[in-house]
């Protein structure tokens, strides 16, 4: 223990800490929704089949009202294209790969390394393109909170990092290495608490609207 390294920490116990809390932080949120939904709505229920309202909100959902549509297209085409950015970051990198087959037990292709460090730059720029926007709208100002910009640093964190440890720059692999994994570890122990947490609520909490105000006659 004496002799451990940044990068030993990060790998170990910094690592196991953090996926704990990330776990545990998950169950808590959604034993928590689900707890919150568990009473019986008594009222009559204005349409027959309202649960079908629910799955059309989670498929209507996904892009903006019309209405809304021309004033919202740059957070709305930016935000799919940070998102799908990602995925292929995180997911289709060759040393991701090994880490996830070290936990599920089987892996997939990787993509070259070329596509990943792509990836990872637009995702980095868009990432940092909407915090700005988000600073400077004064709608978007006046409706963010310290959680938002919390979330993003959270991502955005990682993704710098990983960037700088893939090209090898500005320290030792290994001490780049060690902060990108305390980096992540750190989105880990946030992901439960914060925004970032749609990727687990958002389809559920669009079905409950859907089905919430389908049982009341109302399209959602």
């Amino acid at each position: 223990m004496e002799n451990m390294t940044l990068l030993d920490f990060a790998r170990g116990p910094g690592l196991q800490w953090a996926l704990w809390i990330f776990c545990l932080g998950i169950l808590w949120r959604i034993v928590g929704a689900m707890y919150l939904l568990s009473s019986k709505d008594v009222s009559k229920a204005r349409r027959k089949h309202y649960i079908l309202d629910g799955l059309r909100a989670v498929m209507t959902r996904s892009a903006p009202a019309e209405a809304f549509e021309a004033n919202i297209r740059f957070q709305h085409i930016s935000g799919y294209a940070w998102h799908l950015a990602l995925f292929v970051s995180v997911l289709f990198f060759a040393p991701h790969i090994l880490f996830f087959e070290s936990m599920l037990g089987f892996s997939w292709p990787h993509l070259p390394n070329t596509i990943i460090l792509f990836s990872g730059a637009v995702a980095t720029a868009l990432l940092l393109a909407l915090l700005i926007r988000r600073a400077v709208h004064p709608v978007q100002r006046l409706i963010s909170t310290a959680d938002d910009y919390i979330s993003i640093v959270a991502v955005f964190l990682p993704l710098v990092t990983g960037i700088a440890a893939f090209a090898h720059v500005g320290a030792r692999y290994e001490t780049l290495l060690a902060i990108h994994l305390l980096s992540v570890e750190l989105m880990l122990i946030w992901y439960p608490f914060g925004k970032l947490m749609h990727a687990f609520m958002t389809f559920p909490s669009r079905y409950q609207s859907g089905t919430f105000f389908g049982h009341r006659g109302v399209k959602a």
